[in-house]
């Protein structure tokens, strides 16, 4: 149900399952963690097909999903080296809101939706993904969404945290240097005061070869 296209340097990765709002069945799970395996690119975009972006998990697969299957696959994408946008159009339920929260950038059109929505069939959600949640939005934003399960619109979802724009030109990301950018993925997703090899990276795009052309370049200008 995932289908994965190259535009330039931009790699789309597109939920194709439209017919269930692009729900992901449990073996869906493995195969996102395939297909993730095989990107390469400077910018990986994640949308859905046919008006949504993620229904969630797929209820008539539910018993069949297994935790370590959708860990997997979401920790795939937060390790990826490039920066990553959710680009998020209709429903955003459960597992989606997980899958977007995977990613650097969610980006909330007009016509999102977003609820997580377990505690209305008497299940729970990963912890990995209420820690996500937590660290975007806060404690009580947080508790908010998991204890009522309501819906918000993409304004919402900007205003306390889940999603951070409205709109974004890629070209501002691809514009920037590709080992910069990974280390400052990096840099962020530490979230620690200091990191030995951190510096070392940072001493080492200083002296760079690149660094040097941009600077000559930016001197041109």
């Amino acid at each position: 149900m995932f289908r994965l296209t190259q535009d330039g340097d931009v790699v789309r990765l597109v939920l194709d399952r439209p017919e269930a709002r692009n729900a992901i069945p449990a073996a869906g799970w493995r195969e996102l963690e395939r297909v993730l395996a095989t990107v390469e690119g400077r910018l990986l975009v994640v949308s859905g097909a046919g008006g949504a972006f993620c229904a969630g998990a797929d209820l008539g697969d539910l018993p069949a999903l297994r935790r370590a299957d959708m860990r997997a696959a979401l920790d795939a994408l937060r390790d990826l080296a490039m920066p990553t946008i959710a680009r998020i159009d209709g429903a955003c339920y459960g597992a989606g809101v997980a899958l977007a929260m995977a990613c650097d950038l969610r980006v909330a059109g007009p016509d999102a939706r977003f609820a997580i929505t377990p505690a209305r069939i008497g299940v729970s959600y990963p912890q990995e993904d209420v820690h996500r949640l937590v660290a975007l939005v806060g404690p009580g934003q947080a508790a908010r969404l998991l204890f009522t399960a309501g819906t918000i619109d993409g304004a919402e979802a900007i205003r306390i945290g889940l999603a951070e724009l409205a709109a974004l030109d890629e070209a501002a990301i691809l514009a920037n240097d590709r080992a910069s950018l990974a280390a400052l993925k990096q840099a962020i997703a530490l979230g620690v005061r200091s990191d030995r090899e951190q510096d070392r990276r940072f001493d080492e795009l200083i002296a760079g070869e690149a660094l040097a052309r941009r600077l000559e370049a930016l001197r041109g200008k």
